[in-house]
């Protein structure tokens, strides 16, 4: 009966061991399922990342600026509201390339006697180097240079631009008064008469002798309506190159830049450029005003209906092309293009060309 109770004894023993065992495992299962390193997680800190300030782009940037009158392009308020030049610029082959042409916001270019053209550039500022050559004016460029209160700057003219000068009161400096040797200079490697040049110098000295009034009037508009940036036309008739057959001399054209969005100038068949520069004229806009043009005299000297008329035209940019109509009014001073649609046409800020071609030779404009 001992030998018995040994025995359950020791079966007792052998439960507690297994039972104590099975828990043992199961801890050491346990801890080595939890024994992994943990990373450690970062404490919430009280300190937030400053948001940086957003970067001001200088473009938009135009404090002490204004849009210009004659290009719609943001520039000093001090050049803005200044009254611009015009001035006559020589435009046969033997007086070319011209300098300063390329600082000239406006372009016009009109024919003049034996089938050469002229240039009449619009100034907003001037550079410090020469300009021209000048020539002499026609009064049709008068008329022009009176829809943007400018100051007339010419060396010569024909009998009929001197009445018109007169008739519209046009501030003028020119090369034939008694400031032509303060405002212009000959260039005696040069022929005579295309050797006479201006200079910024030369034209401030001769405003100050004149006492010219140097701000726009209050009242004075601007001969454009701008939009506020670059917008292609809608339209389907693409340009790639304009050529210009005023005559049989003077074939000025241009080609589309793509890249840039402007149209190069050439003639007398190569690149139009400023020879203060060197760079090829290039211009955002064009503008082909037709007007009814024929002799005046048995000279040859052109003239044109402007002053009081309407028309007919086209406008370019982008590489597209739209038609438009223009009417003057020389008593207001006003020359306003249109949209077809009866609107006032808005242009695209940057430089502008205007050709002032006749409508009998609208056959000779070629549009590729």
């Amino acid at each position: 009966m001992f030998k018995r109770k040994i025995t359950m004894k020791k079966k007792l023993v052998l439960i507690l061991a297994v039972i104590t065992a099975i828990t043992l495992i199961g801890c050491s299962k346990g801890d080595k399922k939890d024994s992994g390193e943990v990373t450690p997680t970062a404490e919430p800190t009280t300190e937030s990342t400053p948001t940086p300030e957003p970067t001001k782009d200088p473009a938009e940037d135009h404090e002490g600026q204004m849009k210009s009158l004659l290009s719609g392009l943001w520039v000093p308020k001090e050049e803005g509201t200044k009254r611009p030049f015009a001035i006559m610029l020589n435009n046969i082959e033997y007086a070319s390339p011209q300098s300063g042409t390329t600082e000239a916001s406006v372009l016009y270019e009109a024919l003049a006697e034996g089938g050469i053209t002229r240039l009449m550039g619009i100034f907003e500022t001037l550079n410090d180097k020469r300009i021209g050559s000048t020539r002499s004016a026609r009064h049709y460029f008068v008329s022009v240079a009176d829809e943007y209160d400018a100051i007339f700057v010419h060396y010569g003219q024909t009998t009929y631009a001197t009445k018109k000068i007169a008739e519209l009161g046009i501030d003028t400096l020119s090369g034939l008064s008694s400031i032509g040797e303060t405002v212009f200079y000959r260039d005696n490697t040069i022929k005579a008469p295309h050797n006479a040049f201006t200079s910024k110098e030369g034209i401030e000295k001769g405003m100050k002798i004149k006492k010219y009034e140097t701000e726009y009037p209050k009242d004075y508009e601007g001969h454009f309506k701008f939009k506020e940036e670059d917008t292609p036309l809608s339209s389907d008739k693409a340009v790639t190159k304009l050529a210009l057959s005023f005559s049989s001399i003077s074939n000025p054209y241009f080609t589309y830049d793509q890249e840039a969005k402007t149209y190069l100038r050439y003639q007398f068949g190569k690149a139009h450029i400023d020879k203060n520069t060197g760079k090829q004229l290039a211009y955002k806009n064009i503008i082909i005003q037709l007007v009814k043009e024929w002799n005046k005299d048995n000279h040859g000297y052109q003239t044109m209906d402007i002053e009081n008329a309407e028309g007919k035209g086209y406008y370019i940019t982008d590489g597209k092309m739209t038609e438009i109509t223009w009417k003057k009014n020389e008593n207001t001073k006003k020359m306003r293009y249109y949209a077809l649609s009866g609107d006032e046409l808005t242009i695209n800020p940057g430089k502008t060309y205007i050709a002032l071609f006749p409508v009998n030779r609208k056959e000779h404009i070629e549009i590729n």
